[in-house]
């Protein structure tokens, strides 16, 4: 036998391969639930801690999205339209969120006031899959951009 290959000793089995430890949702080095190709601490996480804003209409959708995915209810109202946030808001503790799919913009740069941004989000809820499709309205409060509400759908 060539000595570069190694007898095998049949009474051992091989090494069980471990699977790559992935971070938790939410944790910095863990990818980004908005589906950029950053970490969540260099992406959404700085708006959600407040150490940044969003400076378009799509990052603050993105950065929504990756709050429902962490679960951040205080982001979510915060950046909700003064005029039409809810009192509160509870997430299903159950529902998972899987992808964001971005299907255009309108305006929402940082030299406009208003913007829209059109998505399907998906999750899974109970071992079932879903999405959420919406054709969302966006403005600036306070310099800051926010939440309006969903544009009507187009029979």
């Amino acid at each position: 036998m060539p000595k570069s290959q190694k007898a095998r000793n049949p009474r051992r089995s091989p090494k069980p391969q471990q699977a790559p430890v992935r971070p938790a949702a939410g944790t910095p080095d863990a990818p980004c639930p908005c589906g950029r190709d950053a970490s969540y601490g260099d992406c959404c996480a700085p708006f959600h801690q407040g150490r940044a804003a969003a400076p378009t209409a799509e990052r603050l959708m993105r950065s929504r999205y990756s709050a429902f995915a962490v679960g951040d209810t205080g982001y979510l109202l915060r950046t909700w339209y003064s005029a039409t946030r809810p009192g509160g808001l509870e997430l299903d503790p159950v529902q998972r969120w899987t992808g964001l799919d971005i299907l255009g913009t309108s305006g929402g740069s940082a030299f406009h006031d208003e913007g829209t941004v059109e998505f399907c989000a998906h999750y899974t809820l109970r071992g079932r899959s879903g999405s959420q499709y919406e054709h969302s309205r966006f403005v600036r409060e306070n310099g800051a951009w926010v939440y309006v509400d969903a544009l009507p759908e187009v029979p």
